[in-house]
């Protein structure tokens, strides 16, 4: 754990943090606002703060509640983009993904194994063993081992012993590789976490509603906490706005034609329990419009994804009927048994942040990133993939220093990991002493480690100072119900949706997608919130009205009638 505490250090993300966070943004001007928390932001902060630079972070809604809490939850160097000739895109995120591995984050980014199966015997082993040699090769490109396993043949024999799930009748074999995967959320909380341990304030539910701007210049915005009410400025010598799929509209803010625009593509993945499939890896699909995963997610499997225009709500995109069928005829088409609706435990949607030109018609959608600097004081930042997010907040922030007055050092976040990565392999090496001197399974104290790192000591004092948290919370075995405290006062969750669909991810994991752990989660983060009964049971009303609203959704046959009905549960709001 990290060491060394001053007055503006905590480790801690909780309601008191925000408060002292919000004191200070209206009282001094910053050298750099990031306004947007999702994953690029909060590696802007980071970026920004370790530079010695004092900085502010706003997010409108829950840290990551956009984009970076609904992706594949993959940490990829991207197999398809060999085949587009991206190349300089999948050495770079390779490279990351190295890092992220091995030094940023390793209790929360781990390996994970898939097969490439094979149809054609010479011709298709031969071109797609050369893009595998290559992805193998690229990975060693940033200077250090790439920290998994190389890719390896296998016979139609071998792949039937590994996938006895799989149908092998049209397969000649495969090859497996490896890539790496996240909890998407949890990671981005722990990274504004640790933005605000090195100085960074960081407020979440603060919406910015305006630029503030000196001739053409941005010195600032206009900000409303929506768990308050309140209305105020924060000053800044730069503006960062790294709001992904909402850069169009924060743009028009400013009253200047964006640079760039971004298109909103929809993903979405299914979850289904893992025995409904018998396979010691994941699995790499093609489709006609793009690849299909199957990827191990804990005790259950992601199925994912779709790529669709989304034109409607950019808060709430909705999955529907259509999609979900799209998902399970693709799967069906290579499993032995089928997969129906009914084992669908969840199922969530996301939007891509895509760069598109001016015209539609021909403007190629990308994942590769744009910094833009059109107006003086805002730094915009757009496009790209969650892999490469140190990158682009490092690109941002090389852009927004460039108008900085003095010498201002360069990004050092290769070398920063993230707060309880630090001696993270030392503790998995004692997980069974750990585990035995607390009274809990081994199984639990792995799960603790692997979400939480070196800070899984804080949860255990939770537990060792009332022990009836150490228990499992309702209908979500896998999780217990101090993870719910310290999502409340450690991690930034200031609603029940933001614990049971962020910090946890019960929402997707549970067959009743939360309802049963609701009103216990609810009681414990009163205990650390300060809310009264009738605050309790509106947001519970509120979750169990936006799961409603989300399985309604996923049976309309269109996205205008899916996006109408899920907008019938609107985001909670606070009663202060």
């Amino acid at each position: 754990m990290a060491t060394g505490k001053s007055v503006s250090r905590s480790t801690k993300l909780g309601p008191d943090e925000r408060a002292a966070a919000l004191a200070r943004l209206k009282g001094k001007e910053l050298d750099i606002l990031v306004v947007g928390g999702g994953i690029v932001g909060a590696g802007c902060a980071l970026d920004a703060v370790t530079r010695g630079l004092s900085v502010g972070i706003l997010e409108a809604r829950d840290w990551a509640s956009g984009t970076s809490s609904r992706s594949s939850k993959l940490v990829h160097g991207g197999i398809r983009y060999l085949e587009q000739l991206d190349f300089r895109l999948v050495r770079e995120a390779l490279t990351e993904r190295g890092l992220l591995l091995q030094r940023i984050a390793p209790h929360l980014v781990k390996p994970v194994r898939f097969l490439y199966p094979l149809k054609k015997r010479v011709t298709e082993r031969f071109y797609v063993g050369a893009g595998m040699l290559l992805y193998d090769i690229f990975s060693y490109t940033g200077g250090r081992p790439p920290g998994v396993p190389h890719h390896r043949h296998l016979s139609k024999r071998q792949v039937k012993g590994l996938l006895p799930s799989l149908n092998t009748d049209a397969i000649v074999g495969g090859i497996t590789y490896y890539d790496a995967q996240v909890d998407d959320a949890l990671y981005v909380a722990s990274l504004v976490r640790t933005a605000s341990f090195y100085g960074a304030h960081a407020a979440s539910r603060v919406r910015v509603e305006g630029f503030i701007k000196v001739g053409e210049r941005v010195v600032g915005v206009h900000a409303h906490d929506l768990q308050t009410g309140e209305r105020f400025e924060v000053r800044a010598k730069q503006v960062v706005n790294a709001t992904g799929v909402w850069t169009d509209d924060t743009q028009r803010m400013v009253g200047e034609r964006g640079t760039f625009k971004v298109r909103a593509s929809k993903g979405i993945h299914l979850v289904v329990p893992r025995d409904r499939f018998q396979s010691a890896m994941g699995l790499l699909l093609r489709t006609e419009k793009s690849v299909l995963f199957v990827i191990p997610w804990g005790r259950h499997w992601l199925i994912g994804t779709t790529d669709t225009d989304w034109h409607l709500d950019k808060a709430h995109p909705a999955a529907t009927a259509a999609d979900i069928d799209y998902l399970l005829e693709h799967v069906n088409a290579v499993v032995r048994v089928p997969l129906t609706r009914e084992d669908v435990e969840g199922v969530y949607a996301g939007l891509r942040p895509l760069l598109a030109g001016e015209s539609e018609s021909t403007s190629k959608l990308s994942r590769e990133h744009l910094v833009g600097h059109s107006v003086p004081g805002l730094v915009v930042i757009a496009g790209g993939k969650w892999t490469t997010y140190r990158v682009m907040a490092k690109d941002a922030i090389d852009a927004a220093v460039d108008a900085l007055d003095g010498r201002i050092p360069a990004s050092t976040t290769d070398e920063i990991p993230l707060l309880g990565a630090e001696g993270y392999r030392a503790a998995w090496n004692k997980r069974g002493r750990i585990a035995k001197a607390f009274g809990l399974h081994t199984v639990r104290i792995e799960h603790l480690l692997n979400r939480y790192g070196t800070l899984t000591d804080e949860l255990l004092d939770l537990i060792r100072e009332t022990p009836e948290l150490g228990e499992p919370l309702p209908g979500a075995d896998d999780y217990i119900k101090a993870e719910v405290v310290y999502a409340a006062s450690h991690l930034g969750a200031l609603h029940l949706e933001d614990v049971l669909a962020r910090r946890t991810r019960i929402s997707i994991e549970a067959w009743d997608r939360g309802v049963s752990a609701a009103p216990v989660a609810a009681r414990l983060m009163a205990d650390v919130l300060g809310w009264d009964t009738d605050r309790e049971e509106r947001e519970v009303a509120y979750y169990l009205k936006r799961v409603a609203a989300e399985r309604a959704s996923q049976l309309e046959p269109d996205d205008e009638s899916a996006d109408r009905v899920r907008l019938e549960a609107p985001d909670i709001v606070a009663t202060k």
